[in-house]
């Protein structure tokens, strides 16, 4: 039987149930297999996969290279629906550790692929399918892991909690950092022969320690209190698009602040590099120091917005990520290198950090428990897809030129304008009991 009903003051799980230090660690652990996946082929096709991958006599390879980074960003939504309704009809827990191994192995097999030499234009099509299977992964893994994390956490700190999710893809990002840095330092011929392929291969190690951490992992007390009480939705899309399409759409542009992070670590890569003339190691090591000051910062974001509300934290990061981004790239074509240091911890670990911590939870205070991990994932794997192809976009209008710092800035100062607005459109919620997020306007057997 199925019908509508207005929603309920239902009671909230039991407290005891609840696991938050075990769910926050389980988010950071897969948010850091699934960003240091992404980050190492993000490096790899701004400095590797121009000379690997395609002709080197083409002077588009570089844009070619880029837009292989956002293939993955076309499979998310597919995967969004996907794993989203699996998500919200069997369980948090289960979907992660199938979006782990899936992310485990196709970034393994990335390290495997013949170059263009090989096999000539088979290497870059594989290439993107082992991407858009990535993708697959990535589309349910921020979206479970900040479901999660948020419905183990105490009411009055799920902020806090959720953002871990997110200080784990600096995680991941630091360590792909530390391992990729040795390779581009490397002679020619090893670093585009075996050596880039390293990194790839050494994602395994990390992909083994976090399904033994997922493993032991229960389900979270408000799924199961959702299986109890009859309300897991039969097709939790078509709930989530009849009642709650609002959401999903001002997740939807608000998750547009995402292409902060794929301008700020990967384009900037290739135009310091381009412009600045920097070296690729110090290129690398200024994604490091942000991402180092990051995972600092964001507890301290998320503390914040359970104190004053995820909206001002969230509004803060976004706009000053767009006011500092232009100083950053001009210190690129100085030959201050404290001052390059400076400015992209300023970017990074003081401006987006604040909206990065704060959106797993904020996204996904919109939704029911019903709905929660589909409207998430949907939501912020479509607005990802303006993040994804962002350094091609704007390597495309002339972001690798001389003077391209412009075309970057105009272009980050477009999506944090637009995500601020969208956020101010959304309820304040962080004084709203879990169990009263969202409107549960439609109770279905789960049979």
């Amino acid at each position: 039987m199925s019908g509508t009903q207005p929603a309920t003051a239902d009671q909230p799980p039991e407290t005891s149930q609840r696991t938050p230090v075990k769910a926050a660690l389980a988010s950071f652990m897969g948010s850091a297999v699934e960003y240091y996946d992404f980050f190492i082929f993000g490096s790899a096709a701004a400095l590797i996969f121009p000379h690997v991958f395609f002709p080197d006599a083409d002077t588009n390879a570089a844009v070619m290279s880029l837009a292989t980074f956002g293939f993955a960003y076309i499979a998310r939504p597919v995967g969004a629906v996907i794993l989203g309704h699996f998500g919200d009809r069997i369980g948090r827990q289960k979907v992660l550790m199938f979006t782990l191994i899936l992310m485990g192995v196709s970034t393994f097999a990335i390290g495997c692929l013949p170059t263009f030499d090989q096999v000539g234009w088979l290497a870059p099509i594989l290439l993107v399918f082992a991407r858009l299977l990535q993708g697959l992964s990535a589309a349910g893994e921020q979206a479970g892991a900040s479901s999660l994390s948020l419905e183990h956490a105490p009411d009055n700190r799920r902020s806090f909690f959720t953002s871990w999710t997110l200080t784990g893809t600096q995680g991941g990002q630091i360590l792909a950092a530390l391992v990729f840095i040795p390779v581009v330092a490397m002679p020619d011929e090893f670093k585009f022969g075996i050596g880039w392929r390293i990194p790839f291969w050494l994602s395994a190690v990390v992909v083994l320690v976090t399904f033994f951490i997922r493993r032991t992992l229960h389900e979270t007390p408000e799924f199961e209190a959702a299986k109890k009480n009859n309300q897991i939705a039969k097709l939790p899309l078509g709930v989530l698009l009849r009642f709650h399409w609002r959401d999903v759409l001002r997740v939807v542009l608000c998750a547009f602040i995402a292409a902060v992070s794929t301008v700020y670590g990967t384009l900037a890569i290739s135009y310091g590099k381009t412009i600045g003339n920097l070296d690729e190691s110090v290129t690398l090591w200024l994604v490091v120091a942000g991402n180092i000051g990051a995972l600092f910062t964001q507890p301290l974001f998320g503390m914040l917005a359970d104190k004053i509300g995820r909206k001002p934290v969230y509004i803060y990061g976004a706009l000053a990520s767009a006011a500092f981004m232009p100083l950053y790239l001009r210190s690129m074509e100085s030959d201050n290198t404290l001052l390059q240091f400076a400015l992209s911890l300023l970017v990074f670990s003081c401006a987006y950090a604040a909206a990065n911590a704060v959106w797993p939870s904020f996204y996904a205070e919109m939704f029911s428990s019903q709905v929660r991990f589909s409207g998430l994932a949907i939501g912020t794997q479509l607005g990802f897809l303006l993040a994804g192809f962002a350094p091609s976009i704007v390597a495309a209008i002339g972001g690798l030129e001389p003077g391209g710092w412009v075309q970057i800035s105009f272009f980050t100062a477009a999506v944090a304008v637009i995500a601020s607005l969208a956020a101010l459109t959304a309820r304040e919620t962080y004084r709203v009991p879990t169990h009263q997020l969202g409107h549960k306007v439609e109770q279905v057997t789960s049979a």
